[in-house]
């Protein structure tokens, strides 16, 4: 492993932030712990690396509320170069069909 941030997945949608913090201190300090609501996953980053590597051991595949999570690394945000810009055409715009004002029908 190389970093110390690990991604839980398979979470119940009642899992809070502090549940997963505790769960996890167990096995190391625990800088940051966070459930993206309504997603079932969320996001615990370690102190350090080993501390990170004994709680993924631990927990990977164990039972939480009954449902049995998985504990990964997580990976780097992958960069979208089209959030937030210009998609182009498409779509259905105001009863023309493409988005560009032009229709073939």
């Amino acid at each position: 492993m190389q970093g110390s941030n690990l991604y839980v997945g398979n979470l119940d949608y009642g899992i809070t932030s502090s549940q997963l913090e505790e769960m996890f201190s167990k096995y190391g300090e625990v800088k940051e712990a966070k459930v993206i609501e309504g997603k079932g996953f969320g996001f615990v980053e370690m102190t350090d690396t080993d501390g990170a590597e004994k709680a993924q051991e631990a927990l990977n595949g164990t039972d939480l509320e009954g449902r049995t999570i998985k504990v990964d690394e997580a990976r780097p945000r992958r960069e979208n170069s089209n959030r937030g810009g210009d998609r182009g055409g498409g779509g259905y715009r105001g009863g023309q069909r493409g988005g560009g004002g032009y229709s073939r029908y």
